[in-house]
């Protein structure tokens, strides 16, 4: 086992505005593979640019033991960029060949130095990612987003790294694409740190580490056994938050019942000293000394609630806020065989190329259908989503649209204005709602309070995607045919489980391009399509993988 590992002591950091990320943040990976969960915002991304010296910590130190490789979320590659440019290989590569047309110029040899296999240990790590058909001179541009995060994985498993940082690798990566990384992961003898919502790639981590509130919790074994260890810890805090509420309960009926007794006993008192005809002074003595008795016990039963409220509010604490959302939109019903779209022949052209085979795609979508589409990348999924919207014209064939409001959410999110309001956004999708309704609406979708007045271009990812779909199921008027490429993208478990919950009330047709099959199995697909070789073709409903 490498002795490869990261540790993070008293770590903070801060945005120049002085938004504390985290504070005191200490945390160790070792040798294995570590799987890094927490909500949208949390810090995922932030901890592994600290580790990876992309950011510098505002306190504290970052230590690693070992050669460093990291694949961030977003890679910033310029498209006019070589894939020898990419995987780091391009001067090595020119080297070689100067040497080969004759140039004995020293620089070449040094800049080769012990890389003389170069090009070959690269193909076979682009043939182990099914990337060997790349030439090395091509430009990313002319790479799917797939092929694109592929070749920066293979660029840093280049670089024989001891410790890895994988930030949401398998965002746009299609099925097989994911498989490889799978296979290359399970062979991993280093110290990985992962960060993803892909619960089909987590659960093949040795450990889980959540960040939460600026602390890292580690749980042996993968994501499955994760969340049986929560549930477990879930139920035992329920119950000691019934008992909790119960002592409180109990506490506070008892100091109402001493109360009540010490009046009784006070009036009861005061009749029977008046009776006696004791003198004033003496009177007055021992009714004092009675109310201080009763002063005394009801400060004790005020203490003890005191306390027993106080061990309420520490049980409260271990409790999760798992918030889903809950919805009712009957307007966006959809009576079942009604013909929502119909496309005959539809070609389609991405500059030279044509995206679909023959006489082109046959689709009709009919009713509430709840349909997969999906495929490898480049395939020309999104095109086709394009085409049942209407916003891309067939370069051939025939497309018709039922009456109704067909919503298309695509991996950018881009159909709110960043500078308005999450509320605002609303009153432009929704007019005539009244205020207050959009108000309790927003507050279904967790925007509550303040955070409904919050700029759409100050949110993060997934609640971006929350702000979409609420002004997109709830417009004027609600969509009958709603189209999601990549929904999950970016997204934290908790945003997988609102996305969810938002489909399941969802009463309309849907198309969903995704490549995450336990997503696909959660939304209760019913109809698949698979786009292959330029062929749409019914493939069934999808499965679940096996982990």
């Amino acid at each position: 086992m490498s002795d490869a590992f990261i540790i993070c002591s008293n770590l903070s950091f801060s945005w120049p505005d002085d938004t504390p990320v985290f504070e005191d943040l200490s945390c160790t990976v070792g040798a294995g593979r570590t799987g890094l969960i927490a909500p949208n915002g949390a810090g995922k991304s932030t901890l592994l640019k600290l580790v990876a010296g992309r950011l510098r910590p505002t306190g504290g130190t970052v230590s690693v033991q070992g050669v460093l490789g990291y694949l961030p979320q977003s890679l910033p590659f310029d498209g006019d960029l070589s894939v020898a440019e990419v995987l780091g290989i391009a001067p090595v590569i020119r080297a070689l060949d100067a040497i080969e047309a004759g140039d004995t110029n020293e620089e070449h040899f040094t800049t080769i130095g012990n890389d003389w296999d170069i090009e070959e240990r690269t193909r076979a790590q682009l043939d182990r990612l099914d990337l060997a058909e790349l030439a090395f001179t091509r430009r990313l541009s002319t790479l799917s987003g797939g092929q694109v995060v592929t070749l920066g994985l293979a660029a840093q498993l280049l670089r024989q790294p001891d410790v890895l940082l994988l930030d949401e690798p398998t965002n746009n990566l299609d099925l097989a694409a994911r498989r490889r990384l799978t296979a290359v992961l399970d062979d991993w003898a280093g110290c990985l740190l992962l960060v993803s919502h892909d619960r089909t790639l987590l659960d093949r981590m040795d450990r889980i580490a959540e960040l939460d509130h600026g602390e890292v919790r580690y749980y042996g074994g993968n994501f499955t056994a994760y969340q049986e260890a929560v549930r477990a810890e879930q139920e035992a805090a329920e119950r000691t938050v019934r008992h909790a509420e119960q002592e409180v309960k109990r506490e506070k009926r008892e100091l109402q019942q001493a109360r009540e007794r010490a009046a009784r006993r006070a009036s009861t008192a005061a009749r029977n000293l008046s009776n006696a005809g004791l003198p004033k002074i003496v009177a007055g003595g021992l009714q004092r000394r009675a109310q201080e008795s009763a002063g005394k016990a009801q400060e004790t039963h005020a203490a003890r609630v005191g306390q027993a409220q106080a061990k309420l509010r520490e049980a409260g604490r271990a409790l999760r806020d798992e918030q889903q959302i809950v919805l009712d939109l009957p307007g966006t019903h959809v009576p079942a065989g009604r013909t929502l779209f119909t496309g005959e022949g539809l070609l389609a052209r991405y500059g030279e190329r044509d995206l679909f085979a023959g006489p082109g795609v046959d689709l009709v979508i009919r009713g509430p259908e709840r349909i997969a589409l999906t495929g490898s990348n480049g395939a020309g999924k999104s095109t086709l989503l394009r085409l049942i919207e209407g916003t891309l014209a067939p370069a051939a064939g025939r497309a018709r649209r039922a009456e109704g409001r067909v919503a298309y959410l695509s991996q950018r999110l881009d159909l709110l204005d960043l500078d308005r309001s999450v509320a605002g956004n609303l009153a432009a999708f929704a007019p005539g709602m009244l205020p207050a309704d959009r108000m309790n609406l927003l507050a279904r979708f967790l925007f509550r309070g303040s955070a409904a007045h919050l700029p759409v271009g100050v949110l993060s990812g997934g609640e971006r995607l929350r702000a979409t779909l609420a002004c997109v199921l709830c417009a004027e008027p609600a969509p009958q045919l709603l189209l999601l490429d990549e929904p999950t993208n970016n997204l934290d478990l908790a945003g997988v489980a609102w996305l969810e919950g938002a489909l399941a009330a969802y009463e309309g047709a849907f198309v969903v391009v995704s490549h995450d099959e336990r997503f696909l199995a959660e939304i209760n697909v019913n109809r698949r399509l698979t786009l292959s070789d330029g062929l749409l073709r019914e493939t069934g409903a999808p499965a679940v993988e096996d982990t």
